[in-house]
């Protein structure tokens, strides 16, 4: 299994602490491919550059997706362009590959809802109960990547546990790109409420 499969079965399986955002998500998730592909040595950190390494066989098809889209000529992707790059739809595109494989299914009623679209329920799987033991086993990286997506509180030990300057140079840019969004949500919100605001002293 990879982090960003696992971060997904934990977005579904857990109730989070507020409804996530499918863009908060898919930043996470790649954020989550990123770590993982450093930790495999597809690709290493020159500065805040993407730079590629060893190109592997990757036996999940979304995972090797990514390692495949990686700007290979110079100066490279920093790993803020690489998030919000391929981290667009990311989530509507891992929930579409857990469909396609079985493993999630849809369901009309639930207590809560972790999207803002159409239940979905988790089949039992080893992917899922492999993912539920790293969760339980407060895995730092996913706990990490967890909090950043809004699936639990912050914690302040949450990254005490991360090994190497590159995962957490990794999270720290998934934390920068997610406040950057939230800054453009807000950006949104005001202008659609001033718009709101001048269509009715427009007596529309």
């Amino acid at each position: 299994m990879t982090t960003a499969r696992d971060l997904l079965f934990v977005a579904l399986d857990v109730a989070p602490v507020r409804a996530v955002e499918r863009g908060d998500l898919s930043l996470a998730l790649a954020g989550a491919e990123a770590i993982d592909l450093l930790e495999g040595e597809v690709v290493r950190l020159r500065g805040d550059r993407l730079v590629p390494g060893y190109r592997p066989a990757i036996a999940d098809r979304l995972l090797d997706e990514a390692a495949s889209s990686l700007v290979t000529q110079e100066p490279y992707e920093s790993v803020g362009d690489w998030l919000w790059r391929r981290g667009r739809d990311l989530s509507a595109a891992y929930l579409a590959a857990l469909e396609e494989e079985g493993q999630l299914t849809r369901q009309r009623r639930r207590r809560w809802m972790v999207f803002r679209t159409r239940e979905r329920v988790l089949a039992d799987s080893p992917a899922r109960r492999e993912a539920a033991h790293r969760w339980t086993s407060d895995e730092p990286v996913l706990a990490a990547l967890a909090e950043a997506a809004g699936i639990r509180d912050r914690r302040t030990d949450a990254s005490e546990g991360v090994t190497g300057p590159e995962v957490s140079s990794v999270l720290t840019a998934v934390d920068e790109a997610l406040a950057e969004l939230a800054v453009e949500r807000q950006r949104r919100t005001r202008r659609r409420d001033q718009a709101a605001v001048d269509n009715v002293q427009r007596g529309y």
